[in-house]
């Protein structure tokens, strides 16, 4: 359990020292807009692209990573559409609210993902987080435009739009570059590599920065059903879920790990944005972010450490 806490504590310091330098007005909060930016369309792109384009794509698994990963996501979310009409009924979830409760139990926070990953299993980790980004990107955005345009009530998408949507994504292009400069086997400049590794090394503690910045403890109202719904469903139902779904698809003990870093880190702080623009609950967003941001604190290394033991 040492090792876990040492190699995640960095992590949690990184996203608090974001926090406190946006509360401590060190950053105008107008400028953290554009480091987020830089951020999401430079730095990581950066490293995944360079990631992928140099992984040994044949010695991780693949399938039983991608697959367990897809797998957990669509069981989570089809319990949540199941049970729409109870959850409306019992404890009051509107449309909007459901969308926001919809983000908060299948998507994730890839900034926390990768550093942990990172941080925990090196190189090998980062692969694998690169290869769950790219199994899971495409298919949480299209979920997340899809239930917010059904049940939200904001403006209709046409496909063209959801599509333009999708591939803007900085999460969906960079590793369909890295893994088509992988297939190909093309060696880029050496002076190009230097670039994209610098960007690359830039990533981890600008994406936690971004993290701890965006986090609001103003936001927090007294800790409802729904809150407690959430957090249960995302940093518990799914990595339990990937876990024993990689198990059964194979998966080893170091890459089972990985799997569920990438299962239980918190929602992602993007799901925030896209609420505020398709018309769903963004207050409700924000607060199920921060509170899940908090309680990752506990779940995610007694989560990393149980598979590591067990």
């Amino acid at each position: 359990m040492t090792p876990v806490f040492n190699s995640l504590l960095p992590v949690f310091l990184l996203i608090a020292t974001g926090y406190l330098s946006r509360v401590g007005g060190l950053i105008e909060a107008s400028s953290w807009t554009g480091i987020e930016r830089l951020t999401y369309f430079v730095f990581f792109p950066a490293v995944i692209i360079q990631t992928l384009a140099r992984a040994d794509l044949s010695s991780v698994p693949l399938l039983g990573v991608g697959g367990a990963l897809i797998c957990a996501i669509l069981l989570n979310s089809g319990s949540l559409l199941l049970t729409r009409p109870l959850l409306e009924r019992g404890l009051g979830v509107d449309g909007p609210s459901f969308t926001s409760l919809f983000q908060a139990s299948t998507r994730w926070n890839t900034f926390v993902g990768l550093a942990v990953a990172g941080s925990l299993f090196g190189p090998r980790g980062i692969t694998l987080i690169a290869v769950a980004i790219a199994a899971m990107v495409p298919l949480l955005n299209v979920l997340a435009l899809s239930v917010l345009v059904r049940y939200a009530g904001g403006p209709t998408l046409t496909i063209v739009q959801m599509l333009r949507t999708l591939f803007v994504n900085p999460f969906i292009w960079s590793p369909a570059i890295g893994l088509a400069l992988n297939g190909a086997a093309v060696e880029l400049p050496q002076a190009v590599m230097s670039y994209i590794d610098i960007l690359g090394r830039a990533s981890l503690a600008a994406g936690l920065l971004v993290v701890g910045a965006a986090l609001d403890l103003r936001r927090l109202a007294q800790p409802r059903m729904v809150h407690v719904l959430s957090m249960a469903l995302k940093l518990v139902a799914l990595p339990v879920t990937a876990a024993m779904l990689a198990h059964q698809f194979g998966v080893g003990v170091p890459d089972l790990a990985v799997t569920v870093t990438a299962a239980s880190v918190p929602t992602s702080s993007a799901a925030y944005v896209l609420a505020k623009q398709m018309g769903g609950n963004a207050q409700l967003m924000a607060e199920l972010i921060t509170l899940q941001t908090l309680a990752a604190f506990l779940t995610m290394p007694l989560a990393i450490w149980s598979v590591q033991v067990l």
